[in-house]
């Protein structure tokens, strides 16, 4: 019982990521009121062990006159710029919607 490691990775990625996507939408003109992350890993064995293999990011942002465009480029860019992203060799997936 409780939290596993794999968990924690998990939460820890939401939360890296949210932030580096209030700083790209900073960056970008737009001021979000909330971000709503949560991140799901997939852990399977492998012939290397077990390993997290895929990481699937899903965001709803509420920012108020934000263009949908810029809002995908927002949240691309602080996909591939958290750090946690850049740590973790996973394929990491994404869905990122306006609310």
């Amino acid at each position: 019982p409780g939290t596993n490691p794999e968990e924690l990775i998990a939460a820890a990625h939401a939360g890296c990521f949210s932030m580096a996507l209030s700083g790209e939408l900073g960056k970008a003109g737009m001021n979000p009121e909330s971000i709503e992350t949560r991140s799901a890993l997939t852990f399977e064995k492998t012939d290397a062990g077990f390993t997290i293999t895929t990481i699937h990011l899903d965001v709803t942002a509420k920012v108020p006159g934000a263009d949908p465009a810029a809002f995908q480029r927002a949240a691309e860019a602080a996909k591939k710029g958290c750090p946690v992203s850049r740590v973790l060799n996973a394929r990491i997936t994404m869905t990122a919607k306006l609310a």
